[in-house]
């Protein structure tokens, strides 16, 4: 039986970042709204209450009846922490100010489980207005800071804990050694999920679902498709036929130089290019949200068309990750957004759907596509939107403004790898604004067009900050595009982080 740790979300922005830690413990979690934590499964070897929101004290708190895991070890994160003290007969006080940012473990109780191998002075990070003042009975203090007395508890009796600050951001010096103290010590992880294990299980469960079924699959060129047609091709070949849909919207070259990669990956792939249709769809559109939704629309159109050619494939795979998932969710359990890539064509075309990737975080897709030998530079390609560069176009798309931005995009990603800096960051890529600037070129007058060249790092996109690229490298860039682009005099870096902007501009 495969163990695993359930996190329960109570609304916090870094959820997802506590189950990329565990996963990087090799051991398997699953994150669950907090009101739907699986009682009866008997793989639960853990229980972690994330952070929140909201103060214990708001009427509108989400609030989980302890008992239904009252057998097993948990770890309460911030919210998590209060919420049990409180429940427990604790006191949970509102802070005279609000506790943020970097503070040090002043003191703490070096025979506690959950400071084993902790060094003196640890810095931690915190992020709460309110603040226990009081443990319940039958609990005792493991750590403190200079400002917060009860930085970390736990019971006398049982494997209960909690820490006000967060172990798993980065801050947090020692909070892989926190997490993995509890993790693999207090719960018993057997630490055996790896992405080898992975493949070669989740190669069993494809053979057994899929037998001598075909299978039909969208590829979009990028890492989570890719790999899913991978380990669908190993676990199935010949069975599994591949659709890429080029809607003019590619980057430069994209569609031939994907289409040559999957050829060498043997997989079975039909190349559509759908561009005429696109672009006079997308005709005069300049709205953001009606470009994405014509794109989507039309993407399904052509797939349908295609897939129905294939008349007696019964499943429709996909590359979803764990991530879209747990975004489609919010912590009520309602559906709030859809991350299927072909929207509702399952259902539409009599389907039934295959998502071999759907437990695995961005890190861990990169790590499988190496264990099935996949080339680097497929596995490490950058993050591109489904729309392509129709969301890198503010106003209305025409071929000569894909054009523009193809070539200054091409100039810019070539750079990056030719000076080392592709690896470097997270997502990079041009953007053409709908300005026009003044512009000396020879002895000539010019009024041509600006673009922005973004890059930013990141370790799941929640967040993001811009790349410090050296200046030498963006005066190179700068330089080669303004020369070499017909149509464009200016050139700008985006030095905006995320939040409050996002990675992409529309």
């Amino acid at each position: 039986m495969r163990q695993k740790v359930i996190i329960l979300d109570f609304g916090s922005q870094t959820t997802q970042l506590i189950g990329r830690r565990v996963r990087e413990l090799n051991t398997f979690c699953e994150i669950l709204p907090y009101n739907k934590f699986p009682v009866g499964d008997e793989s639960v070897i853990g229980v972690i209450l994330s952070g929140s929101p909201y103060s214990v004290y708001d009427p509108t708190a989400f609030k989980v009846d302890l008992t239904q895991f009252s057998h097993l070890p948990v770890l309460g994160i911030c919210y998590g922490a209060q919420y049990m003290s409180y429940t427990m007969g604790g006191n949970v006080e509102p802070c005279g100010k609000r506790e943020y940012g970097r503070a040090r473990l002043e003191t703490f109780e070096p025979d506690s489980p959950l400071f084993k191998g902790f060094e003196s002075r640890s810095q931690v990070w915190m992020s709460h207005g309110d603040t226990i003042t009081a443990l319940p009975k039958g609990f005792r203090r493991i750590a403190s800071t200079e400002d917060v007395e009860y930085a970390a508890y736990q019971a006398q009796d049982k494997p209960v804990y909690g820490v006000q600050f967060h172990p798993e951001v980065y801050h947090t010096a020692q909070g892989t050694q926190l997490l993995r103290n509890f993790v693999v010590d207090i719960c018993g992880s057997r630490q055996d999920w790896s992405p080898s294990a992975f493949v070669e299980s989740t190669m069993k469960e494809l053979k057994k679902q899929l037998g001598d079924d075909k299978v039909i699959l969208g590829l979009s060129g990028g890492v989570d498709s890719s790999v899913c047609a991978t380990l669908l091709n190993r676990a199935i070949g010949k069975n599994l036929t591949c659709i890429f849909v080029d809607h003019g919207l590619l980057r430069k070259n994209e569609f031939q130089n994907v289409l040559r990669d999957y050829e060498g990956l043997g997989l079975n792939v039909i190349g559509v290019d759908a561009s005429d249709k696109f672009f006079s769809e997308l005709s005069g559109v300049a709205e953001p949200e009606l470009k994405r939704k014509i794109i989507g629309a039309g993407f399904i159109d052509v797939f349908e068309a295609e897939a129905l050619k294939i008349t007696d494939a019964r499943w429709l795979a996909q590359g979803t990750i764990y991530p879209d998932r747990i975004e489609s969710l919010n912590i009520t359990g309602k559906t709030i957004k859809s991350h299927h890539n072909v929207g509702g064509l399952p259902e539409k075309m009599n389907l039934k759907l295959c998502e071999p990737l759907k437990w695995l975080f961005k890190d861990e897709v990169r790590r499988v596509g190496r264990e099935l030998g996949m080339p680097e530079h497929l596995i490490k390609r950058h993050p591109f939107p489904g729309p392509g560069l129709a969301v890198r176009i503010l106003g209305d798309i025409t071929r000569e403004k894909v054009r523009i931005l193809q070539d200054a995009d091409d100039i810019y990603i070539r750079g990056l790898h030719k000076w080392g800096l592709y690896d470097k960051v997270w997502q990079a890529g041009v953007i053409l604004l709908p300005v026009k600037s003044v512009g000396v070129m020879g002895d000539e007058r010019t009024y041509e067009r600006t673009v922005a060249l973004r890059a930013v790092t990141s370790t799941d996109a929640m967040t993001a900050d811009w790349a410090h690229l050296p200046y030498e490298f963006l005066a190179e860039v700068s330089n080669e595009i303004i020369n070499n682009v017909k149509g464009v005099n200016r050139v700008c870096y985006d030095i905006s982080s995320k939040p409050p902007s996002t990675i992409e501009w529309e």
